[in-house]
């Protein structure tokens, strides 16, 4: 009887987040992270209460289920958040995929980094260069 324990799963494990394209891997179930822009919030009046969020990331678009009781727990990032991380489980209806939400994090402040250029890597035993330090702004 082998024992060993299973091999590491095809998908990353929150806090990472799984890019949009591979959601179709995460067995109907599984806790998985999202993260992207807010395209679309829906609150249908027939919906119970529930909210629908479409968040989009470099691969495509993801469905996130917000509960009314998640909803309390994380109203202000529903609302306000333009940039989302979601901590949920893998939800399968045929083709389609949607995350139930659990956690809801509001991470629009890291928007401006993503236009930053990437830093160059560092060589093992190497020392990091020194962070640039801030121009300060016009007129100060």
């Amino acid at each position: 009887m082998n024992i060993s324990p299973p091999g590491p799963p095809d998908w990353p494990r929150p806090p990472r987040a799984i890019p949009a394209a591979l959601l179709n891997r995460p067995p109907t179930g599984a806790r998985v992270t999202v993260a992207g822009l807010v395209l679309v919030r829906q609150r249908p009046g027939t919906a119970k209460g529930v909210i629908f969020v479409t968040l989009e990331d470099e691969t495509g678009t993801c469905n996130v289920v917000v509960w009314a009781k998640t909803y309390e727990r994380f109203r202000r990032a529903v609302i306000a958040g333009r940039l989302l991380r979601v901590t949920g489980r893998v939800q399968r209806e045929q083709e389609v995929v949607h995350i139930v939400a659990e956690q809801i994090e509001d991470i629009s402040a890291l928007l401006d980094t993503l236009l930053a250029p990437p830093e160059p890597p560092v060589a093992k035993g190497a020392q990091a260069p020194a962070p640039a330090r801030a121009l300060p702004a016009p007129g100060l």
